[in-house]
This record gives structure tokens, C-alpha cells and sequence, in this order.
């Protein structure tokens, strides 16, 4: 199916339109929007080629030549730092024949194409081409690895395949007016845990911030106490998501380990728990002492690549028993996505069925339904 009768099925689906509407009447999304391929190619175009998009934390590029590759939505990408310490983004394709001329990620002063030799520098521009002085308007001035844009908001990589979309700044002011309290660049990750799922990117991202399964599925880890009706939500036409509520930090014991972050006054209760998404692939989960953000990747229809953060203040990592401490709240992180991991699976595994039809939403899931709004809005644009 074309793209463009994609768009057109969209656009004329009686579902999606009961999805949008009230709460109290709403649907969830029909089998076909979590597995067709029509639809991740359209979700390409209409959201990943033109959102800004998390990438990786600004510590993870510490010094010049620190390098790593990626894959959005197929798309070949190189981060870098080079010698002047910008942090630069470019496509991973060679200007002559289309190779990647980076794989992985390391070190290095320079970048190589391993099929005919062509070297760029660390900000993309080509700085050697063996045999083609004697070719006929050939310019290497005008000759690089293509420039994406690149921003930093609170120590995190953002990207933008968009040329004219708007700053970063701007995008993410709302979303950083509710988070910019845990100030994150002032913060370094302990750990970083790569989940890869059998199920559709938009379940991962509806169950990141679905209030309603906590105390169902995470009764056993953090969600015996929370009380969903009591969250304080705000929401954007978008699909982004700030939400506060009172939770315990997230260790078995449910009592911190390493106390408030230092620049939380008396204002600042150990309870505070909060949660957030910036549409269309980055979600937080505060507590009083840590932040732990998550990177959501989709890899096919069916597939989806998940990046857990846990960041605490720098200064926390100069005591001698931190990495002990830090590793509990690791570990029950981990605890929890595994939690996730069998339920997100089977509900992908359904969509295909004939007996399956989209069932109403609950007055609980007004953060799912605004993410479903969100979504379809930039689908249906």
C-alpha cells in the first residue's frame, strides 16, 4: 500500500476518530496501527523525519574523536565530538558511493570509508579523495558528510532530520518548565540498561506512562501505594506528559539510600514521584533522589529497542559506597521493565488476531489517550 493511501485509510478510520474523542467514550487503537509496515513507514515520515529526537547523553562524548553510530528508522547516523569540543551529528554515508564510514562506537581522529578510502574529519568535511584530482568539477569543499541538526537540553543529544523544525529550545520549553528542577547536566548516569522488545514502539510508549497497570502489574515493585487518581497532570496537543505524585524512591525497601538531590530545598519531600514524556521517544521517572530517564528506539513494526538512564548528582559518585547503592536502584529498575516486558509482548502479539477489537479506554488512561491524540495529530497532519 502507498503511502499515501495509507494516509488515506487513516484519515477515513471510524476507530481513530472514537479514539480521539471523549475519555469517557474512547477506544484504543485498532490491531493494524502496531503491526502494518505501511504504517512504520509512514510513522518515518511523519514523525521521525520531522520531530526532534533523544539520541544520548553529552558524558557519553567526553573527549575529542569519542564517536558513536546509530540507526533511526533505518537512517545511518554519526555523533561526534571534534577537536574544538563541539559535539557534531551527520550522515553516516560516504558522499562518493553511500558506505557508512563509521560502525559501532570509539575513537577515532578521523573518519574512513573502507571501500575507496575517502577520509572526512570530526565535523564531516572531506579531507582526502585518493585518485580525484584529475575528475572534472570535482569540488571536495563542497564534497561532506551530510550535517543533521543537533541540540543539547540538561546534558541530553537531541537530533532533527527537520531543517526548518522549530529550535530545540522552544520544543522542549514546556516539557523542561516541569523537569528542569532535577537538573539533569548537573547529574552523570551510573548505569545503562539496553532492553530490545518483540512489540510495536507505541506500546512501549503507551506503557512508560499508563497509570491505570501500576498497581495491577507493579503491585509487587512500586505500585502498591500509588493512587492514579490523585496525579497531577498536564498534557500538550502534542502527547507530551508531566505528572506528579507522591512514590516512594524506587529501591525494594522504598526508602532512599542516598538522600535528597543537594539543590531540592524543604519544599522537597522524599515522596515526590513524577513522570514525563517528550513525544515522540523520550520519557523521565523522577524520584527525590535520582532521575531516570529512557530512550524508546523503534527497530521494525514488531520490534523496539529501549535505553534506561540512571542519573544521580555528580557529587554522589565521590562516595565510597555509591556504586553499591546506585546498583539497587539498578536492579529494580531492571526488576520493573521486566515486569513490562511479558504484557507489551503479548498485547503485539494479538494485534494480528481476528478477535481482537479495540476496547474502551479508562478514566485512568488519560495519559495513554493524550499520547494516542498526540500521535495520530502528527499522522493525520
Amino acid at each position: 500500500m502507498a503511502l499515501a493511501e495509507t494516509l488515506t485509510e487513516l484519515e477515513n478510520d471510524a476507530d481513530l476518530t472514537q479514539s480521539r474523542g471523549d475519555l469517557s467514550k474512547a477506544i484504543h487503537l485498532p490491531g493494524y496501527i502496531y503491526h502494518s509496515p505501511e504504517i512504520f513507514e509512514l510513522e518515518k515520515e511523519k514523525i521521525f523525519m520531522r520531530d526532534w529526537l533523544a539520541m544520548a547523553r553529552v558524558e557519553e562524548f567526553e573527549k575529542a574523536g569519542d564517536y558513536r553510530t546509530f540507526r533511526v528508522m533505518g537512517e545511518p547516523v554519526i555523533i561526534c565530538r571534534d577537536q574544538s569540543g563541539s559535539i557534531n551529528a551527520f550522515a553516516n554515508v560516504c558522499a562518493h558511493r553511500g558506505v557508512e564510514v563509521a560502525s559501532g562506537e570509539g575513537n577515532l581522529e578521523e573518519f574512513s570509508c573502507p571501500y575507496h578510502g575517502w577520509l572526512y574529519d570530526l565535523e564531516g568535511k572531506l579531507i582526502g579523495a585518493p585518485y580525484m584530482k584529475e575528475t572534472e568539477g570535482f569540488d571536495p569543499a563542497n564534497c561532506r558528510l551530510k550535517p543533521l541538526r543537533l541540540g543539547t537540553w540538561a546534558g541530553w543529544i537531541f537530533i532533527s532530520f527537520n531543517e526548518e523544525a522549530e529550535p530545540l529550545d522552544s520544543a522542549i520549553e514546556w516539557f523542561d518548565d516541569a523537569f528542569g528542577m532535577f537538573r539533569m547536566e548537573d547529574c552523570r548516569f551510573s548505569g545503562k540498561f539496553v532492553m530490545e522488545l518483540d512489540c510495536n514502539w507505541k506500546f512501549v510508549n503507551e506503557n512508560l506512562m499508563d497509570v491505570y497497570h501500576f498497581q495491577t502489574l507493579h503491585v509487587a515493585t512500586f505500585g502498591a501505594h500509588l493512587d492514579g487518581e490523585k496525579f497531577k497532570i498536564g498534557l500538550t496537543d502534542k502527547g507530551d506528559i508531566n505528572a506528579f505524585y507522591k512514590a516512594a524512591p524506587t529501591v525494594p525497601e522504598g526508602k532512599t539510600l542516598v538522600g535528597k538531590m543537594p539543590w531540592f530545598g524543604d519544599d522537597i519531600g522524599e515522596d515526590l514521584g513524577c513522570m514525563g514524556h517528550f513525544a515522540p521517544q523520550f520519557h523521565v521517572f523522577g524520584r527525590c533522589d535520582h532521575i531516570s530517564p529512557l530512550i524508546v528506539e523503534p527497530l521494525s513494526p514488531d520490534r523496539t529497542r529501549m535505553t534506561l538512564y540512571h542519573l544521580f548528582p555528580k557529587e554522589f559518585f565521590d562516595r565510597p559506597d555509591f556504586a553499591e547503592k546506585a546498583q539497587v536502584y539498578y536492579d529494580f529498575w531492571i526488576k520493573i521493565l521486566e515486569e513490562d516486558r511479558t504484557m507489551v509482548q503479548g498485547m503485539q502479539h494479538n494485534m494480528r488476531s481476528e478477535q481482537f477489537l479495540p476496547g474502551p479506554m479508562s478514566k485512568l488512561e488519560k495519559t495513554v489517550q493524550n499520547i494516542v491524540n498526540g500521535y495520530l495529530n502528527r499522522m493525520q497532519a
